[in-house]
């Protein structure tokens, strides 16, 4: 995705859905911009609809996910009645993706690159090879590095990127062996997610 259509897309939905918006710069250039302007229409109030398409769509371009790919997910979810927290389970299920765990451990800069490292077979769960960003891990699994991959420019620094970065509870990274655990499950807590993922339900609910 090009850098202005990712501007475009965060001043619509919020900078904080890619890392590229999610900067104290790009929140001074907003600023400066919103100050140059003179007057302008006032913003008109969305309907429910229109608030439940747009959390929608935050989701979505959080974490890359195609309409198709997000619908099946919302129904997976939906489908299970007997469940009270399906806000929490639609979560984990975002969360356990593959090239999620791969950008939480500090090891891509962004989804999107975590994405085409999968892609490019450079990482195994549980010792195979695996080349699926949508693939789910659960407790118990380990992820580790390709050892012919760690050679290459991608992974250079990956010390240095490992210590400084904020790994969830969930997730352990052994350094030496350069490989990940997923020791628990994504925990859900609305006021630290900035998507309303129940608003969410609602509109695949209508």
């Amino acid at each position: 995705m090009r850098i202005r259509s990712k501007y475009k897309i965060a001043r619509r939905l919020g900078p904080e859905i890619f890392d590229k918006t999610s900067t104290a710069k790009y929140a001074l250039r907003m600023e400066q911009k919103s100050r140059g302007k003179k007057g302008g229409r006032r913003p008109r109030s969305r309907t429910d609809y229109g608030l439940q398409l747009l959390e929608k769509q935050k989701a979505r371009y959080t974490y890359g996910i195609s309409e198709r790919q997000f619908s099946k997910y919302v129904q997976s979810v939906l489908d299970k009645k007997h469940i009270n927290n399906q806000d929490e389970i639609l979560f984990e299920r975002l969360e356990n993706r593959l090239d999620n765990v791969v950008y939480r451990l500090g090891l891509a800069a962004s989804r999107l690159m975590a994405r085409q490292m999968v892609s490019h077979g450079h990482f195994m769960v549980n010792d195979r090879r695996t080349n699926v960003p949508s693939r789910e891990v659960s407790a118990g699994d380990k992820i580790s590095i390709r050892s012919s991959s760690l050679d290459k420019p991608l992974f250079a620094g990956i010390d240095e990127r490992i210590s400084s970065a904020s790994i969830p509870a969930w997730l352990t990274f052994d350094l030496p062996k350069k490989e990940a655990k997923v020791v628990g499950s994504p925990k859900f807590v609305q006021a630290e997610v900035p998507i309303d993922i129940g608003v969410i339900l609602e509109f695949y609910k209508r």
